[in-house]
C-alpha cells in the first residue's frame, strides 16, 4: 500500500473510530451489555437464555473490533496501554473472550461481563472527567477521613467509658460505641440512641450535637469543597489543553499552506 493510500485509509478510520454515529452505537451496546447482565440473575426460558447467550458474543466481538479500531487509530501504538483508560478497556475486553469451562472460571468470567458497565466511564468524556477528579482528590480526602476517625475514636472511647452501663450492645467497646457513632454521623435513628443515654446523663444531648456537627456538617461539607476544588482544576486543566492543542493545530495549517504558498511562487517563477 502506497504512504498516500495508506494515510488516508488511517485517517478514514479516524473519522469512523471519532464520529458521533459510532461512539453513540457503543454507548448503546454497553447499555445493552448491561442489561443482558441483568437479564441472566433472573430465571429465563431457554429460548430467552439462548438469545442472550449469542448476543454476549455479539457484543464481546463489537467490543474486540472496537478496540482493534481505537488502536489502528493511534498514532503512538507503543504507548496504547498507557493509558490507564485503554489499559483498563483492553483488560476487560480480552478478558471476556478467553474460553472457560470449570465452575469457578465461569463464575469469574461472568463477573468480569459485569465490569463491562463501567466501559461507560471510559467512552463518555464527563464521566472519565469526574473520574479523574475523584482519584485527584483521594488523597486530600484521605488527610480529611484521617481527622474523622480521631473524632470517631475520640468520641467513641468517651461513649464507651460513660455509656457502656446503659446500652452494653452500642456502648460496650471502643469499637462498638464507634459503630454506633457512624449509625448517629447517618442519622440511622439516632435520636433513640440519644433518648436512651439521657435518661441516665440528662445532658448528653450535648456529645451527640457536637458529634453531628462536626462529622455531618463540617467534615462533609469539607469533603465536598474538595471535590469541587479538584473539579474546578480538572475543567481549567483540559480547557488550557484543549485551547493548545487548538492553537498547535491552527500552526500547522499555518506552515501547511506557507508551504503551498511557497511551491506555487516557485511554479510561477520559473514560468
Amino acid at each position: 500500500m502506497e504512504p498516500a493510500n495508506s494515510k488516508k485509509w488511517h485517517e478514514g478510520m479516524k473519522a469512523i473510530e471519532t464520529s458521533r454515529w459510532f461512539q453513540t452505537s457503543i454507548i448503546f451496546i454497553i447499555v445493552v451489555a448491561a442489561l443482558t447482565v441483568g437479564a441472566r440473575t433472573y430465571s429465563l426460558p431457554a429460548s430467552i437464555d439462548w438469545v442472550i447467550n449469542y448476543l454476549d458474543i455479539a457484543i464481546t466481538i463489537f467490543f474486540f473490533i472496537e478496540i482493534t479500531l481505537r488502536f489502528i487509530v493511534c498514532q503512538e501504538k507503543r504507548n496504547f496501554l498507557k493509558d490507564p483508560w485503554n489499559l483498563f478497556d483492553s483488560v476487560i475486553i480480552f478478558a471476556s473472550i478467553l474460553p472457560v469451562s470449570e465452575a469457578d472460571m465461569f463464575l469469574v468470567a461472568r463477573l468480569l461481563r459485569v465490569f463491562r458497565v463501567l466501559r461507560l466511564i471510559s467512552i463518555v468524556p464527563d464521566l472519565r472527567s469526574l473520574i479523574n477528579a475523584l482519584l485527584t482528590a483521594i488523597p486530600k480526602m484521605g488527610y480529611i477521613a484521617l481527622l474523622m476517625f480521631i473524632i470517631f475514636y475520640i468520641f467513641g472511647a468517651f461513649g464507651a467509658i460513660f455509656f457502656h452501663h446503659v446500652n452494653p450492645v452500642l456502648w460496650g467497646d471502643i469499637a462498638t460505641a464507634m459503630l454506633t457513632l457512624f449509625r448517629v454521623a447517618t442519622f440511622e435513628d439516632w435520636t433513640d440512641v440519644m433518648y436512651e443515654t439521657m435518661e441516665v446523663y440528662p445532658l448528653s444531648w450535648a456529645f451527640y450535637i457536637v458529634f453531628i456537627f462536626l462529622t455531618a456538617f463540617v467534615f462533609l461539607n469539607m469533603m465536598v469543597g474538595v471535590v469541587l476544588d479538584v473539579m474546578m482544576q480538572e475543567t481549567a486543566k483540559e480547557e488550557h489543553e484543549s485551547q493548545e492543542n487548538y492553537q498547535t493545530e491552527l500552526m500547522a495549517q499555518i506552515h501547511s499552506l506557507q508551504e503551498q504558498i511557497q511551491k506555487l511562487s516557485e511554479k510561477i517563477d520559473k514560468k
